[in-house]
């Protein structure tokens, strides 16, 4: 069923974000008590102890959130490059499913059938099938072993509840497997502080007027790099590739013009053998943009912002807050999820379109869809 359609904001996708910071507390407090997310857990430790797959799927933003999750979870587990768990689309599993271990599928309605086919085959394979969904009774959530529920519905087709919900999964699940208590206050802290809307605003209002898109991140980063490209495509109806970060420089900017805009998403602040190379690949990006005169932002954690110089964003930069209660892939994705949410929104506004119904009032939009 169509969302309501509104013809100005606020939109529903716009009441969805507002509603974030409460839904998250209010989410992570249940899961933490959720004996399923107990056996999820345990169900995946076993799992890699014995050196079986542990696999995500998902379609669209369930994919972005997918991705998010087994990112969570590798980071838990400590697993070296090689052991991690992956990410893969269910179309890529169909035909070669996989017939050991756990394949955990993320639909927000549970009804996504290229997902469901997936969870179908690798539950007929022999492999243990979890779904992570906002309810029980989906076509979905009879083909899983395990369901966690996420409880609450999104109300527009632009899915930002349907995005951060399953996130918040991943986030309990992981703090379970690092063996601690996943904060739902600080958790509320970082969501409430990023949901301001000026920033967002500013930069939506640069770049509302350029022809084309690229946003680019790496690691967690680029998850959120992806869901702001199909979150804008969708919501502001602007052609937008989400792309990792050192791809960029290999290709893509051949096409460049004043007319592209760039956005650079860099929240992944901790520490490590690979951080300099990051920032300084980050810094490569964006001189190329000033040369090409790109119309650049950023999406950037605070202890990041200082790193980056003002004239490098000329289309201008959100800074998202960094808390050590809430860090590693948790800080950036979180951190990260509500700005971009926000700015799709604000793009959305600036370029006069409805992102609830992903522009499906068109009769031509509804007939691709069919």
């Amino acid at each position: 069923m169509m969302p309501s359609f509104r013809g100005r904001p606020p939109y529903l996708m716009s009441e969805m974000i507002a509603a974030e910071p409460g839904l998250a507390e209010r989410l992570v407090h249940r899961l933490t008590v959720d004996p399923v997310l107990d056996e999820l857990a345990g169900a995946v430790r076993e799992a890699v102890t014995a050196g079986r797959p542990v696999l995500t799927t998902g379609c669209g933003t369930s994919e972005h959130a997918a991705m998010g999750l087994a990112l969570l979870l590798s980071e838990a587990l400590d697993l070296p490059i090689g052991r991690e768990i992956r990410s893969i689309p269910p179309l890529e599993m169909l035909g070669r499913p996989v017939a050991d271990g756990i394949l955990v599928a993320v639909s927000h309605e549970g009804g996504t059938h290229v997902t469901n086919e997936a969870l179908r085959e690798a539950r007929a394979a022999g492999a243990r099938t979890a779904l992570i969904t906002v309810g029980s009774g989906s076509p979905g959530a009879g083909l899983a072993d395990l369901v966690v529920t996420t409880g609450e519905q999104d109300q527009s087709w632009a899915h930002t509840v349907g995005y951060l919900s399953p996130l918040l999964v991943g986030v309990v699940l992981a703090a379970r497997l690092a063996g601690r208590r996943a904060d739902a206050l600080a958790i509320r802290a970082v969501l409430d502080v990023t949901d301001d809307p000026h920033a967002a605003a500013a930069v939506a209002s640069a770049l509302a007027g350029v022809d084309r898109l690229i946003v680019a991140g790496s690691g967690p980063d680029h998850v959120s790099a992806r869901e702001l490209a199909l979150k804008i495509a969708e919501g502001a109806r602007l052609p937008t590739a989400g792309l990792e970060l050192e791809a960029v420089l290999h290709g893509h900017l051949a096409a460049a013009t004043r007319w592209t805009g760039l956005v650079l998403v860099l929240t992944h602040a901790d520490a490590g053998p690979g951080a300099a190379h990051l920032h300084q690949r980050a810094a490569r990006v964006l001189r190329a943009a000033k040369a090409l005169g790109v119309p650049a932002a950023a999406i950037l954690a605070e202890p990041l912002a200082g790193e980056v110089a003002a004239d490098d964003t000329p289309a201008g930069r959100i800074v998202t807050p960094r808390t050590e209660r809430v860090g590693g892939v948790t800080g950036s994705l979180l951190g990260a999820a509500v700005a971009l949410q926000l700015l799709a929104e604000r793009l959305a506004r600036a370029r006069g379109t409805n992102p609830d119904t992903l522009g499906r009032e068109d009769a031509a939009q509804a007939a691709a869809h069919a």
